[in-house]
Formats: structure tokens, C-alpha cells, sequence
């Protein structure tokens, strides 16, 4: 038995079967979203003057492949309108304007300082997803804190205490030669006998959740309040948070990436490249959150990206590199129902705040401070977030 799996067997040794685990997913949306298409001022006729070929129409009662009406300055994108019911409920906001400090235009750069939480000036090794943990995790009691879905480890998470890269569920299990881990379980039950201790009762707990893995990968996943995933990676990897979650193997945090926004060409409308993304994202959310509903006190679900688009089109009709982007949160801890933040205008001043992008009225670490200290009850923000002064937000009851 590897490294690896040792290690995966010593936290299930000591994990506690709660259901009060909070859990933060975080979902990244790798090339720079263009969230002026997603929450669609309407109500601001410069967006239709610098968009011509790529707006969204304005909300037309009982019209078809409308925008969704939130107020009477926003509306969302049509291929959105799954997630409306929950901006209704109050448990789904927005915050308007969020970004960095960073004007490179990168993807690199700008995803590895968000993803780091530092700002352009100064550089953290670790990410902040990383130190949250790292500084709220007691490790003794959590089985699984932190599970990147995918191949490799998110800069976010560097520096947690103890991170699982995986695919789907099966992954979590003893990998043995035989392919046949419940040989493994049965040898890990004889070393313990029926003596009445302490480490006996923890190894007990250990097979049970062993067992519990093994039944969930043996057993088919039916989602809950008939939740139909996308049949897409990104849908089966919330699947698979969900099942997770569900499990009660203590975890705080999982990441999901969500790639292809980087929309320089032929971005389309209501329907084409972007629509089609933003139906994934949609869906996705609006099953995860239907199958999750006897946990949704103890899930927040976060969506954010590099950077936005620029506000104008380009000459492809499509959209470059810009600024501020809007911040999406769902949960029951949310402030939501709401579009937070007072709306910048589309002007923009290329030598200022870079190029052509909306300004930038949140700095980033203001927004996931809040999430930390409302929705994860993390009281050391100034040890996750070094030398950064907060403003306050208010997207978090």
C-alpha cells in the first residue's frame, strides 16, 4: 500500500461522521468570463452601443429565449434561467464589479495571483484556499478536507494539510494488486481484535466509512428531487462532489474548473459559443443545488474568473482581454436576490484601469473574506489574506 493510501487511511482513522461539516465549493472559470453577458445591465443603453453584434436582449414578458428580468437595470442570460428560481429564493446574489489589481491581461498571471490571493505587488507562495485550511483544519477529525476535481492540484489549495486530486469517487479507494480492495478492508479489520479501547472503536469507524465508499462506487447514483446533471465533465464532476458531500467524510472545500470562456471570436447571443457554456454552468449549479437540498445549510457554492471582457466588441465579434467581472454565490448563507454593488458605467479609461474593462469597484479578497468569515466561520482572514484591509461587501447574511 502506497504513501498515498496510508496517508487516505490515517484521516479516515480519525474522521467524525457529522452532518454539520461546512463545505465552500469553489468553481473557476478559466479564460476570462465575459460576465457582461451573464447579469445583462440592460437598463444602461451605452451596452448596446459598444455591443452591437453580441448583446443580450432586454427581458420581453413571455417571450421565449428572453433574458430573465432581476430588476429593472439587470437581467440574466437567457441559458441562465435555471438558476433565477434561486436568485428568487434569496439564496443565489451577485457582486458587480469584482477584480484584481492585476492589468497584464494574462490568464497566467491573473489566475495565479486570485488563485494565491495576493495582489500584483506581492507574491504568496501558498494559495489561499491553502492557508484556510491549513490554519481551520483540524486534521485528526477530517477524513477528506479538500478534493480537487481533475488531474492536478489548483494553485488555491497549495499549501493544505491534505489534499485528494480525483476524478470520480473511485479514486478514494484502496488501490490494491489484486483490484480487489475489499481484501484490504479485511485485513485492516483482523488488526483489530474485540478488546474495548479507544483506537479499536476509531479502527471500527475507519471500516464503516471504508465500507460506506465501497457501497457508494458499487451502488448506481440516483441524484436527489430529480437533479439531472449535464452529460458533460463538468456536470459529472459536481455529481461527484455531491456524492462526496453526502458521504460525510468531513469535507471543507472542493474546486471544479470550467474551461473555454476565452470568447475572442464569435462569441454569439442568446445562442453560439457563450451560450452553450453558460448552459453547462446553469445546469450544473441547478442540479447540484436541487440534489444537494437536504444540505444546503451547510454548502456554499462560489463562481469566479480571472478577469472580464473588455465592454466593447471587438472586430470578430467577439470580446478582449478586460477588468472587473461579475462574482456569483449560492447558498443559504447568501445575501441573495440581489445584484451587490453600485454599477461602475461603461466608460473606461485605458491608462487608468487598463483595457476597456469594466472598473474594478471590489477588490477580489474582500468578496471571498466575507465568504470565509460568514459562510466557513474562519476568524484569521489577516493570516489568509496578509497586509489586505477588507471593505465590506455585505453578500453574506
Amino acid at each position: 500500500m502506497n504513501l498515498v493510501r496510508r496517508n487516505f487511511l490515517r484521516k479516515l482513522l480519525f474522521a467524525k461522521n457529522k452532518q454539520d461539516n461546512t463545505t465552500l465549493v469553489c468553481i473557476f472559470l478559466r479564460g476570462g468570463a465575459d460576465t457582461l453577458n451573464f447579469v445583462v445591465p440592460f437598463g444602461d443603453d451605452d451596452y448596446y452601443r459598444l455591443r452591437p453584434t453580441i448583446h443580450i436582449a432586454a427581458p420581453v414578458k413571455n417571450k421565449l429565449e428572453s433574458s430573465v428580468r432581476l430588476n429593472d437595470f439587470y437581467a440574466l442570460h437567457p441559458k441562465l434561467s435555471p438558476l433565477y428560481p434561486l436568485f428568487r429564493e434569496g439564496r443565489l446574489g451577485m457582486v458587480q464589479a469584482v477584480g484584481s489589481d492585476n492589468t497584464s491581461g494574462s490568464h497566467f498571471e491573473a489566475q495565479d495571483q486570485m488563485e494565491h490571493g495576493s495582489s500584483e505587488e506581492k507574491d504568496l507562495g501558498s494559495g489561499w484556499l491553502g492557508r484556510h485550511l491549513r490554519l481551520h483544519n483540524d486534521e485528526h477529525k477530517k477524513a477528506i478536507s479538500a478534493v480537487a476535481m481533475g488531474t492536478t492540484i489548483p494553485e488555491c489549495l497549495r499549501g493544505a494539510p491534505n489534499i485528494n486530486v480525483i476524478q470520480n469517487l473511485g479514486d478514494l479507494k484502496i488501490q490494491t494488486a489484486s483490484g480487489n480492495s475489499k481484501s484490504a478492508i479485511d485485513a485492516i479489520a483482523k488488526m483489530y481484535g474485540n478488546q474495548a479501547n479507544v483506537l479499536n472503536q476509531q479502527g471500527k469507524d475507519t471500516l464503516r466509512l471504508l465500507e460506506k465508499i465501497e457501497n457508494l462506487q458499487k451502488n448506481n447514483y440516483t441524484p436527489e428531487n430529480n437533479a439531472e446533471y449535464p452529460q458533460t465533465k463538468f456536470g459529472n464532476e459536481l455529481r461527484e462532489v455531491a456524492r462526496i458531500v453526502k458521504a460525510q467524510l468531513g469535507l471543507q472545500v472542493a474546486c471544479v474548473d470550467l474551461d473555454g470562456w476565452d470568447t475572442h471570436f464569435f462569441q454569439g447571443q442568446e445562442s453560439g459559443l457563450q451560450a452553450n457554456n453558460i448552459d453547462v454552468l446553469a445546469k450544473g449549479l441547478a442540479a447540484f443545488d436541487a440534489d444537494l437540498q437536504s444540505y444546503r445549510s451547510s454548502v456554499t457554492t462560489i463562481v469566479m474568473t480571472e478577469f472580464g471582457r473588455r465592454v466593447y466588441e471587438n472586430s470578430s465579434m467577439g470580446t478582449d482581454h478586460g477588468r472587473a467581472f461579475t462574482f456569483f454565490a449560492l447558498g443559504d448563507k447568501i445575501n441573495g436576490g440581489k445584484v451587490i454593488g453600485k454599477w461602475p458605467g461603461l466608460d473606461y479609461d485605458e491608462e487608468q484601469q487598463g483595457p476597456g474593462g469594466l472598473k474594478v469597484q471590489y477588490d477580489y479578497r474582500s468578496v471571498l473574506s466575507e465568504i470565509l468569515t460568514g459562510a466557513l466561520h474562519s476568524p484569521k482572514i489577516a493570516q489568509i489574506f496578509p497586509g489586505f484591509k477588507s471593505q465590506k461587501v455585505g453578500l453574506v447574511n
